[in-house]
């Protein structure tokens, strides 16, 4: 695998290593460790490396962690088994942060798009304090889909500085088309494999900050008492803790994980690149998997403001169809790095 000098690599027993460096200091002023795009995106260079992707825990020892939660809900994981070696081979660049309301109304202003939430003037999914779940078919959390509710409006105030919400899986790939046509540079969403293997950073535990859903009150705007004030009903399954924001946070309010990071876990989930299916983990190649050749639904991950701690770790897959909006999902970008000339390979 290509070794980045100046970088950490990981290794597949979860431990960080230093590359070689002092060799290749020409080749490392080709491959910054950050660039800012664009639209103000900070992007950062992660290494190539290899990890255990997914999760084998038991029921029994998830219930422990998770005691509120009926059994059923434990059972239902098999998704995420079995683990797996996945082998990152080359270093990418990611967002430091999941893209901001003001960056994409950047986008939509420079490049003339029209997201799908008011092109098709259906529109999104929104909060309506007087929305009655039971109301609907579903029994959704929120109201919708209705023209009032758009990427500019998820029925919550946002400032510029909040993830945008409400885009879909094509809004996404709009965004990253121009970004890479703007640039000269090739944009895309992360691969299932690459976003997990980025937000583990390293670790092997339930999430970046360890196995104890109370951690994640340093480093996620997750389901917490704040937004439980909301809907009291689901109380219990609340991180028991108030971060001071009942919807999303600004970006990077919250501690990075450590690639440096920030909202790998909470604030909005992000979508991928890969079509979803169940059983993909048991046929993956080791080396940069990219999913199933097609499918129905993409692959969405990392949880929300809205999302129960079971839900927002590290290997927990979620999927929706990609013309989706909702009040919860937005996006984060990764940019290719150029191989660096003159850095060596590793079999």
């Amino acid at each position: 695998m290509t070794i980045p000098c100046n970088t950490q690599a990981v290794s597949a027993s979860g431990l960080l290593f230093i590359s070689l460096a002092c060799c290749f200091l020409s080749a490392c002023a080709t491959v910054p460790t950050t660039v800012t795009n664009t639209l103000g995106m900070q992007m950062v260079l992660l290494p190539s490396g290899d990890f255990m992707m997914g999760n084998d825990t038991p029921p029994e020892d998830l219930a422990r962690l998770y005691p509120q939660y009926e059994p059923k809900r434990l059972k239902e994981l098999t998704d995420e088994a079995p683990v797996h070696l996945v082998r990152i081979t080359r270093p990418f660049y990611i967002a430091r942060h999941e893209v901001t309301v003001g960056q994409f109304r950047q986008f939509v202003q420079a490049s003339g798009y029209t997201p799908e939430s008011v092109a098709d003037k259906t529109g999104g999914y929104g909060y309506n304090p007087s929305y009655d779940p039971a109301t609907s078919r579903r029994g959704d959390a929120f109201e919708g889909r209705d023209s009032r509710y758009s990427w500019e409006n998820p029925g919550f105030v946002q400032g510029d500085d909040h993830p945008v919400v409400n885009v879909t899986w094509n809004d996404a790939q709009a965004l990253v088309r121009w970004l890479s046509q703007t640039e000269g540079r090739r944009y895309r969403l992360p691969t299932e494999a690459e976003w997990e293997y980025a937000c583990r950073a390293g670790t092997r535990t339930q999430y970046h900050s360890g196995d104890d859903p109370v951690s994640l009150a340093a480093v996620a705007n997750v389901f917490d008492a704040d937004a439980a004030a909301n809907w009291q009903k689901w109380q219990a399954f609340a991180v028991p803790a108030h971060d001071g924001y009942a919807f999303t946070a600004p970006v990077g309010q919250f501690a990075a994980n450590a690639f440096g990071l920030h909202d790998m876990h909470g604030n909005v989930w992000e979508w991928t690149a890969d079509w979803h299916d169940d059983t993909y983990y048991a046929r993956s190649p080791v080396d940069d998997p990219a999913g199933p050749a097609e499918g129905e639904v993409k692959v969405r991950r990392g949880g929300s403001w809205h999302t129960w701690p079971l839900y927002a770790r590290c290997a927990y897959r979620n999927w929706n169809n990609p013309a989706t909006r909702y009040t919860l999902v937005g996006i984060r970008v990764v940019m290719e790095a150029p191989k660096p000339e003159g850095v060596p390979t590793r079999d």
